[in-house]
């Protein structure tokens, strides 16, 4: 849940003005600790107008590759194509100082069609081996 601006410095003139310990106080109310004196700090730092929420910006997933770091993986991997996804991965860590791991280059190469996936033949037992029973 959001707090406004004035429900937080409500709750800090509240666990400030408390009886009880900040901790139970709270507890009571349903707020972490941890949010609580994120709030606490901002207001001693900048006062009432600090406890405005802030603006979040979903620029960039934390765990998602840039598209100007795929392109370039898929430009290395053009230049070099006799580099496994492994080396490959190492060459880009070693000359571009950039880590990537070797899953992530075969993702990448996979979704653009550079990398197929490998024939498989499958074989049954019956067909590869005829035992010879003793007669």
């Amino acid at each position: 849940m959001r707090y406004t601006q004035s429900e937080k410095m409500e709750i800090i003139r509240l666990v400030d003005g408390s009886t009880i310990s900040a901790n139970q106080t709270l507890k009571e109310l349903g707020i972490h600790s941890s949010t609580y004196y994120q709030w606490y700090k901002k207001y001693l730092d900048g006062g009432f107008d600090a406890l405005a929420a802030g603006k979040r910006s979903p620029t960039q997933i934390w765990n998602k590759i840039p598209q100007e770091e795929r392109n370039r993986v898929v430009e290395i991997a053009i230049e070099k194509e006799y580099l496994t996804c492994r080396e490959l991965a190492w060459h880009i860590t070693d000359t571009e100082k950039r880590f990537i791991s070797e899953s992530s280059v075969y993702r990448i190469l996979r979704a653009c069609g550079l990398i197929t996936a490998p024939h498989h033949i499958v074989l049954s037992a019956a067909m590869n081996l005829r035992i010879k029973r003793p007669t």
